[in-house]
């Protein structure tokens, strides 16, 4: 279902995301995440004038991860942002993220070693979509969700209870996974 109409407006600000995932040939994943923020007008920033529609960042984030989501290459670069020579010196910093798990309080240990002065608030914010993007990566090709794993014993899939359309009590798995349903719902 679409957004409803707008009331009249202009627009002022974009900002895109965009995470691509590679299958690598040597069994790695690489997670390639961007994101861009570009002004509808011009501004003056301390750096001195953007003009409408240059991009105060261009920022990109690549992970290399294994079949478990644990990161074991990390690198950051930044093409385009408002302090040139000082915000775009951090992207070394960006491989305190190798030896993380994404699926394991990866944000809280992102904020650990990446929030604040020790890292970039984009680079560290466009970091917090890897999990979910990742999870999206390997649905098709690494996590069974069907109702069994690889080695044909029962595994629950890795999506329910992970959001309220798929809570394990609910009518969407009652549909979908009937094996899995805690306690069906009329619905």
């Amino acid at each position: 279902m679409p957004l409803s109409p707008p009331a009249p407006r202009s627009l002022r600000h974009t900002r895109a995301i965009t995470v691509e995932a590679y299958a690598r040939d040597d069994g790695l994943w690489d997670l390639d995440a961007r994101i861009r923020d570009i002004k509808a007008q011009d501004i003056v920033l301390a750096s001195g004038k953007r003009p409408a529609g240059t991009a105060v960042h261009d920022l990109s984030l690549r992970i290399t991860i294994n079949r478990d989501l644990e990161i074991v290459d990390a690198e950051a670069a930044s093409d385009s942002v408002p302090y040139p020579g000082y915000c775009d010196v951090i992207g070394p910093a960006y491989k305190k993220l190798v030896g993380l798990s994404l699926v394991k309080h990866f944000r809280l240990h992102l904020k650990d070693r990446l929030s604040g002065v020790l890292g970039c608030t984009h680079l560290t914010e466009l970091a917090q979509v890897l999990p979910t993007a990742a999870i999206q990566a390997f649905a098709d090709d690494e996590f069974e969700t069907r109702n069994a794993a690889k080695d044909g014993e029962a595994a629950r899939p890795y999506e329910i209870d992970r959001c309220h359309a798929l809570r394990a009590d609910g009518p969407a798995v009652a549909k979908y996974y009937p094996r899995w349903v805690i306690k069906a719902v009329q619905g």
